[in-house]
């Protein structure tokens, strides 16, 4: 038998990036190879949503891998949002739909698409191989789908994204826009969660130089729900900072519902954040119209902001 491949996603895992890594083991297995999914973080509340929808198990946890370790990266190519002994091992394929920051000792094979999210790639992979898409593994690419695109209102959303969710979704048997909502609603339920929990939902580090940044986003239906505790988060996000000498920390609540974002913005560089949005914080806080992507919209502002103030 093969060597076993290790294929995951990134650390506080998503929707897509447990789908991913579902989709992408199911179709190495499928085509003769051995190869599991793992999960690199505790699941939220949504994602534990679409796994009891298609009646799927949980990935097993994985923290740390061995040397030398055969590896399949999907959603996710930045090593700063893996697995401890990512360094040694060997990547035999990335599936990712986000900015390449991949830095390897041997060549990759790599597929990275301006796509809205990592299953929308994974379906074509199926097709290339010729390999039927079974009703759960559809329901939970679909899922990813929904998630990452915000039922289609997220910047990074293609037509490629619209139509692989409408193929899956018939492949699952469902309707794609009520059990969308439904999916969404069941990832914006907070409330017994602390707020050292709330913080690290779903949060992303990215290193820029001598800068790390953070960047943590969830969804709400009602913003003031969430800022009813807000000095309870900065004190959670101070604490974050401190410990892992974070520069920048920008916690993001996003509206499902009118597509606009709250953030609270702490660190030393808060300047990189202002000038990024041509706006100045009130009480660490301000809203942004319109924002809802931190790939698209958020991060890359914030690398406009450091590149200014180089210019500067």
């Amino acid at each position: 038998m093969d060597t076993k491949t290790y294929v995951f996603g990134h650390t506080n895992p998503d929707t897509d990036s447990i789908a991913s890594a579902i989709s992408m083991a199911n179709l190495q297995t499928k085509i003769g190879k051995y190869a599991e999914s793992f999960r690199l973080g505790d699941l939220n509340k949504e994602t534990k949503y679409a796994l009891k929808t298609f009646d799927m198990e949980e990935p097993d946890f994985l923290s740390k891998l061995e040397d030398h370790s055969n590896v399949i990266m999907v959603d996710n190519n930045e090593f700063s949002q893996t697995v401890e002994g990512i360094e040694n091992a060997h990547i035999q394929m990335v599936v990712d739909h986000h900015r390449l920051n991949l830095r390897t000792s041997e060549p990759v094979h790599c597929i990275a698409e301006p796509v809205g999210c990592a299953s929308t790639i994974l379906y074509k992979l199926y097709k290339q191989e010729e390999v039927s898409i079974t009703p759960k593994i559809a329901g939970m690419m679909l899922s990813a789908i929904i998630s990452d695109t915000l039922m289609f209102r997220s910047p990074t959303c293609t037509e490629q994204d619209k139509k692989t969710a409408e193929k899956l979704s018939k492949i699952a048997g469902i309707d794609l826009y009520q059990y969308g909502y439904k999916l969404l609603e069941a990832g914006t339920n907070i409330s017994d969660y602390t707020p050292d929990q709330i913080i690290c939902i779903d949060s992303k580090d990215f290193q820029h130089e001598d800068l790390k940044i953070t960047i943590s986003q969830i969804n709400s239906s009602n913003l003031d729900d969430v800022f009813k505790i807000k000095k309870d988060l900065e004190t959670a996000i101070e604490k974050r900072i401190q410990k892992e000498n974070i520069d920048l920390f920008i916690f993001v609540v996003t509206d499902i519902l009118e597509a606009n974002s709250k953030v609270i913005v702490l660190g030393n560089r808060v300047d990189i954040f202002e000038r990024a949005f041509h706006l100045q914080l009130i009480g660490n806080t301000t809203i942004l119209k319109g924002v809802i992507s931190r790939k698209k919209q958020i991060l890359p502002a914030i690398l406009e902001g450091i590149k200014q103030k180089i210019q500067i």
